[in-house]
């Protein structure tokens, strides 16, 4: 019989196990276990709770009863870190959660919630947290003036698609003299799965396909933003401002990444080339994304990657999954391709 077998089985016959009884049972060091249970995690059929020695597994139909947190709240005077505290201590997130995940949780939950007292013009916002044995999930939604709409309307933007893309690049903000605009950016990379909807736009995140996608529901006034975290996440908070705010730029917000099929499938003229880089001079290092993108126009790639390389010296553009199609015309400019 396989090992994951025997793991799977036992697991089912005692109800949950250590990584400890585990070895035990087995024969084999606990890193052995923990290597094979890697596997099983990641297919569904073993969920896990807790962190480090504390941690017990459970076969999915035997696992606990999911936690959950939902409450409406008033917005004007809200504290966002005493709202976490009550959720935390009602929850034992502490104790239940990885110390690595429970930090990013910590953060993403203050910084969404921060902007929902700070930007939204609304009243009232429900907030909902939900711990289950493999994940955790919260969202906060409140009917206020919109995401999209608040940036393009402080920014003097044409429409709510480009506040959308301003927001993805980050240090976007309506609120520059309290706020960076870097908790979205930051919030995106730590999740499994991140999503903000508002109107007529959803953007989200996914970790486990590296990729953005952007759809067009129905409208929903105000905005809603869905965050979702696997408990046994090795993403660590740091290293993910490590790769944005490295030493290098003393630890500062000054590298970013745009997904550039987020705005259209082929980008042809000088303005819009001009609309994707409008802003990109905040940064040190930009990294363009051009998965699914198909063609680009001489303007457009002129503009990015001859003008705005002139005009900017101090900004470093870096092209980044590009067909052959794409790497000629960003030659022909002038430009600098990469794979």
């Amino acid at each position: 019989m396989r090992t994951k077998d025997k793991i799977s089985r036992f697991i089912a016959k005692r109800g949950s196990a250590s990584s400890a009884e585990l070895s035990k049972y087995l024969g084999i060091s606990r890193q052995a276990v923990n290597a094979h249970m890697r596997g099983l995690l990641d297919a569904g059929t073993v969920v896990k709770t807790g962190s480090t020695r504390n941690a017990r597994y459970y076969a999915s139909s035997q696992a606990p009863a999911t936690a959950t947190f939902s409450r409406q709240l008033d917005l004007p005077g809200l504290d966002e870190s005493r709202v976490y505290t009550q959720i935390g201590t009602m929850l034992n997130l502490r104790k239940l959660l990885r110390a690595n995940v429970e930090a990013i949780v910590h953060y993403a939950f203050t910084e969404i919630l921060n902007n929902a007292i700070d930007h939204s013009h609304a009243k009232k916002c429900q907030v909902k947290l939900i711990l289950s044995a493999g994940n955790l999930l919260f969202e906060i939604r409140e009917t206020g003036i919109g995401v999209f709409y608040s940036i393009a309307d402080k920014l003097n933007l044409h429409n709510e698609q480009e506040a959308m893309i301003e927001l993805v690049k980050g240090k976007t903000t309506t609120m520059p003299e309290a706020h960076t605009g870097e908790g979205i950016f930051f919030t995106s990379k730590v999740a499994d799965r991140f999503s903000v909807r508002s109107h007529k736009i959803r953007i989200e995140w996914n970790r486990q396909q590296d990729d953005v996608f952007v759809s067009t529901p129905h409208s929903r006034k105000g905005t809603t933003v869905v965050f979702e975290i696997r408990r046994n996440s090795r993403t660590r908070l740091e290293d993910v401002f490590d790769k944005y705010a490295p030493e290098d730029y003393d630890y500062k917000f000054q590298k970013t990444k745009v997904h550039v099929k987020l705005l259209q499938p082929e980008y042809i003229s000088r303005s819009e080339g001009k609309r994707l880089a409008y802003n990109l001079e905040k940064f040190i290092e930009v990294e363009l994304d051009f998965r699914g993108v198909k063609n680009l126009g001489q303007g457009f790639a002129d503009e990015i990657f001859r003008v705005f390389a002139e005009d900017h010296p101090g900004t470093a553009i870096h092209a980044v999954n590009v067909s052959d199609n794409i790497i000629a015309m960003i030659r022909h400019v002038g430009g600098m391709a990469h794979r």
